[in-house]
């Protein structure tokens, strides 16, 4: 049975939460504060965290770093800070993924479901995508640029494979979205997908202004522009 830290401070909600996931098989631990949540961290084994950012006694960014640093799980921000700085500094220290309340329940649960699944194959693969100066090694899920490890989150590697899997062709927006989340219906709204290949192209890219490797197809959706091999 996989285990999920819950750290939210609202007890109606994190009670709703808890149930919901349980239901879904999964052993729930709920935590309140950042100190509670670094205790039971240390003291026992995760496969997810479902992280708010506002807690009582600090902030959620630290704590995503706390984790990210000591163990490669995903994390999933859940929170009401929807504005576009807060959703790339939520990427910058290491989540997997950003949902807004209010949310819908079903959107959650399809998220943990779709990471989970992602994280365990994405392991197994044995592979590598090699691109001019990229190189994506399936095993290790990692990427580099010139032999250096590229630090991505695990939602940016899944959307660097989505493309270099599918060179020279144009993959629709919706598409994106769904291969992203794991499932037919597409929760991301359009501005965290552009988040997405902004943080990314600065990754990448020698000139993010203009990309060698991801190119905007506008009104249809992204293309990575140049040939791969497999290794």
């Amino acid at each position: 049975m996989q285990k999920l830290l819950l750290v939210e401070d609202d007890r109606a909600l994190s009670l709703g939460i808890e149930f919901t996931l349980k239901d879904e098989g999964y052993d729930v631990i709920v935590a309140k504060t950042e100190e509670e949540s670094k205790h039971l961290f240390d003291k026992e084994s995760f496969d997810l965290v479902i992280l708010d950012i506002n807690l009582p006694d600090g902030n959620g960014y630290e704590l995503c770093k706390y984790v990210k640093e000591r163990k490669d799980i995903p994390i999933i921000f859940l929170t009401v800070l929807d504005e576009e700085v807060n959703v790339v500094l939520g990427f910058e220290y290491g989540a997997d993924d950003y949902i807004t309340k209010p949310f819908r329940i079903r959107e959650l649960v399809s998220r943990i479901k779709a990471i989970l699944k992602r994280y365990s194959k994405d392991k197994t693969n044995g592979s590598k995508l090699i691109s001019d100066e990229i190189e994506l090694d399936l095993a290790s899920a990692t990427v580099k640029k010139k032999g250096e490890v590229i630090g991505l989150t695990a939602q940016e590697y899944r959307l660097i494979l989505i493309l270099m899997s599918n060179p020279k062709v144009v993959v629709e927006r919706d598409r994106i979205l769904k291969e992203l989340i794991g499932c037919d219906e597409a929760y991301y709204d359009e501005n965290t997908l552009s988040v997405y290949i902004k943080r990314i192209r600065e990754k990448l890219e020698n000139n993010p202004k203009e990309p060698k490797y991801i190119i905007t197809k506008r009104g249809l959706g992204y293309m990575w522009d140049a040939e791969v091999i497999k290794g």
